[in-house]
């Protein structure tokens, strides 16, 4: 699959307890990207954050660290984009939805040739 330079990046915020038939929201999503045929979706954990309610979140409160701040990051077109970005409305419980600009500097696979 090849990536334009002039690509989009969607960021999903959710929290990582968040459940969506069964199975953390984060995952369900990039299953969906995955379906969609989106260029690719990381997760990343957050050690500590807040979103509307300002309650925080963060790994040094014990009794709050199973519940840390989740980010789904993915790239492609926004064309490409926007047939996910209409589903995720159902999808996530609590969270944010960002979209912006991103200029793709490389996208390879190991053992691609160039």
């Amino acid at each position: 699959m090849e990536l334009p330079k002039d690509a989009s990046l969607l960021r999903v915020f959710v929290d990582e307890a968040e459940r969506l038939n069964g199975r953390p929201t984060y995952e369900a999503i990039v299953m969906k990207a995955r379906e969609l045929h989106l260029a690719g979706a990381t997760v990343l954990r957050g050690i500590m954050g807040f979103g509307k309610t300002s309650r925080i979140h963060s790994a040094k409160v014990l009794e709050m660290s199973f519940n840390l701040p989740a980010v789904i990051e993915i790239v492609d077109t926004e064309e490409k984009l926007n047939t996910l970005i209409p589903l995720l409305g159902d999808m996530i419980k609590a969270g944010l939805v960002t979209l912006e600009k991103a200029q793709v500097i490389h996208y390879k696979h190991e053992g691609e040739k160039k």
